[in-house]
């Protein structure tokens, strides 16, 4: 079972196909794993690794992967997680592609180094617009089940954690100074619910000076053309 450890960190991750490396992120919340990536319109597990060094993981206290819980946890500590593990693995550059929270991973590992990302897929990108009490209650979920196999773990504690991830607005973990400032290219594939807004995925692609949004791709017949795109997308920025 190919698992990383670190600082107290065991991350659970998986390899699929050869070439230039595809990191990904993926969606499904606080429990971001890589099973979500099999029950989305696109599995780049299944359809990029024929091109690509595809690399998935599970993040800290989802699926297989664990970790301590601290109240100074927040969106660096998943980033040092993700240096790490591309350390691990002897990994100068890569292409990223993050599916609902594995957008905001995407670019929060873009700010911390952005010499080490050459291009990134923003699948459903989550973001603040009136949904705020959605985002705390689906942590406060994820957290009764760490207090369940934890319960020395505080409330304190997981509260601080909380708004460390969710109090901010826009994709909580940059700026739109850092979007409006970041030159990688981006290809937003857009969302259009609750949890992953239009709005959002709007304003992303309006902002960062390299990026171009896919408003349709989700549905049966949109997704082969998206999948196409996609490709052709991270092929065109792989080196």
């Amino acid at each position: 079972m190919p698992e990383f450890k670190h600082a107290g960190v065991t991350l659970y991750f998986e390899e699929y196909g050869a070439g230039y490396p595809l990191m990904l992120f993926a969606p499904g919340g606080m429990r971001s794993s890589i099973q979500f990536w099999r029950n989305s319109p696109i599995d780049p597990m299944k359809e990029l690794a024929g091109d690509f060094r595809v690399i998935a993981m599970d993040q800290r206290n989802a699926g297989r992967s664990r970790a301590p819980i601290a109240a100074a946890d927040g969106w660096p500590t998943y980033t040092a997680d993700h240096l790490a593990l591309l350390d691990h693995l002897g990994i100068e550059r890569c292409a990223a592609m993050g599916g609902c929270i594995g957008s905001t991973y995407c670019l929060d590992l873009i700010q911390a180094a952005p010499a080490r990302v050459s291009a990134a897929v923003l699948q459903n990108p989550i973001g603040l617009s009136e949904n705020r009490a959605a985002f705390y209650e689906m942590f406060n979920c994820w957290a009764k089940d760490m207090q369940k196999a934890d319960p020395a773990l505080s409330d304190a504690a997981l509260a601080a954690f909380r708004e460390n991830l969710y109090a901010g607005d826009f994709v909580f973990g940059v700026t739109r100074d850092f979007v409006r400032s970041c030159t990688t290219p981006l290809l937003v594939l857009a969302g259009d619910d609750l949890y992953h807004p239009a709005p959002i995925s709007r304003e992303i692609a309006a902002l960062a000076p390299r990026a171009e949004m896919l408003a349709s791709w989700k549905t049966p017949a949109a997704v082969p053309a998206a999948i196409v795109r996609v490709r052709e997308f991270l092929k065109a920025h792989a080196a």
